[in-house]
């Protein structure tokens, strides 16, 4: 559940019958929340209100335990698209981190089978997934290297959100079906130029390459007020995908 205060700021729980949420405005019984019409009003110990919503993908990311830094919704949605995620598909996500982009492409209908190398990493992103979506989501990660191999044959998509994606391309090429997307987000050009380096390279089977990065500027609109709002989430990441070309 998520409440939201008269300050808009916002509270992930989950709901346990008798439980209490505490707060330094007071006390809110679980109990309140339970059963009551999403979008409601509910009320604390002093008073004060909390609008009860069911959370978003976006909030659960955002608020979500981590161990990692998490790639932010706004380049979750640009992901989907990049990589043209769609249900059915096999993919494979090395650098799980905290589970967001799993949680995102999962719920877009694929199947993921995650490489990880750090075991806490690999437990929370599973965790993470497992309380968002259910313990029977088609999820499955593994502590390994991708840098030394993937297993996996015929995949529709590979995702990669690691330091040196240039590394993983030659196993890549054998891993992916032709037509097939790999995706990497990276947090500097320099590790961008790295990798496009290796997706063009001759004997490379890539094509297609592109580099964007998204810009996400919100507005304050208030009767006559209307402006740009002074902060921005500006860059994050630099997302950089190419196709699988045959041959």
């Amino acid at each position: 559940m998520l409440l939201i205060d008269p300050k808009e700021r916002r509270y992930l729980l989950t709901l346990v019958a008798g439980a209490t949420f505490h707060t330094h405005a007071g006390i809110l019984a679980h109990d309140d929340v339970i059963g009551a019409t999403e979008g409601c009003t509910v009320t604390g110990s002093t008073g004060r209100s909390f609008l009860a919503l069911r959370p978003t993908l976006s909030d659960v990311v955002l608020k979500m335990p981590r161990g990692a830094q998490v790639i932010y919704p706004k380049d979750l949605g640009a992901i989907l698209i990049a990589a043209d995620i769609a249900p059915g598909q096999r993919v494979l996500e090395a650098g799980v981190g905290s589970g967001a982009l799993s949680m995102t492409v999962l719920r877009a209908g694929a199947s993921i089978v995650g490489y990880e190398l750090r075991e806490d990493f690999a437990e929370r992103a599973q965790a993470n997934v497992a309380a968002a979506l259910g313990p029977d989501a088609p999820y499955r990660v593994e502590i390994r290297d991708v840098t030394e191999g993937i297993d996996e044959t015929d995949l529709d998509r590979i995702l990669l959100d690691m330091p040196e994606p240039h590394k993983v391309v030659p196993a890549a090429a054998g891993a992916l079906r032709p037509g097939g997307i790999l995706l990497a987000y990276l947090p500097t050009i320099n590790q961008t130029v790295l990798l496009r380096q290796a997706l063009d390279d001759p004997g490379a089977p890539f094509g297609l390459a592109e580099t964007q990065e998204i810009m996400r500027r919100t507005w304050h609109v208030e009767a006559r007020s209307v402006r740009p709002d002074h902060r921005m989430v500006g860059h994050t990441g630099f997302l950089t995908s190419a196709r699988r070309l045959e041959g």
